[in-house]
């Protein structure tokens, strides 16, 4: 009896040791999938930093291209809408996740717009604190693309296991719930068209 007895209790640490392992796996990729978060959130808010400098920059130059300016100073309005609480919680939610990809998308729209309007004044394109911005926000646009990448990939990795068994009842259980991807934005499959 105290064989069997013993061999229960065995079994039962054994598989205790495995759930709370299980467990802080989960709770460790989560985790990543965070901390990457923070991270595009980082770049996101670099190009929102930029931007009123950038603007201000062309103001000077292109005082007539008041549309382009307002709207990339209203689309930038748009990106900084969700902040605080709500920006955290944008990767457990695909509504508020698509939400936030359109507002930024809408903002590399407008500032591409804005590229555009650079190419008709000469003087600016050679002033220094300008070229000094483009690059700053070139490579900001570099950084969000990596950024992204990079939490495409740990919320994959946290995805995945999630949805392998036997974690898939430990994730269920303590309410770990699969995370949204950025997605290429729509029209992107469609080449450009340059015309000379």
């Amino acid at each position: 009896m105290k064989k069997v007895l013993l061999i229960i209790l065995g079994v039962i640490v054994v598989v205790g040791f495995w759930l709370v392992s299980a467990r802080n796996n989960l709770v460790t990729l989560e985790e990543g999938v965070k901390s990457q978060w923070s991270q595009v959130e980082n770049v996101y808010q670099r190009r929102l930093d930029l931007i009123p400098n950038l603007v201000n920059t062309v103001k000077g130059y292109a005082a007539h291209e008041r549309e382009t300016l307002e709207g990339v100073v209203e689309a930038r309005a748009k990106a900084t809408q969700i902040s605080g609480d709500a920006l955290k919680n944008v990767i457990d939610d695909p509504q508020a996740f698509q939400k936030f990809q359109q507002s930024q998308a809408g903002l590399s729209s407008a500032l591409s717009r804005l590229m555009v309007v650079v190419e008709r004044y000469p003087d600016l394109k050679a002033n220094q604190n300008f070229l000094e911005l483009q690059a700053q926000l070139e490579g900001t646009e570099n950084r969000i693309t990596v950024e992204r990448m990079r939490f495409n990939e740990a919320a994959k990795q946290f995805n995945v296991a999630i949805r392998k068994f036997p974690a898939a009842m430990i994730a269920g259980f303590f309410g770990f719930k699969e995370k949204v991807y950025f997605q290429a934005d729509q029209g992107a499959a469609k080449a450009p068209e340059v015309k000379f």
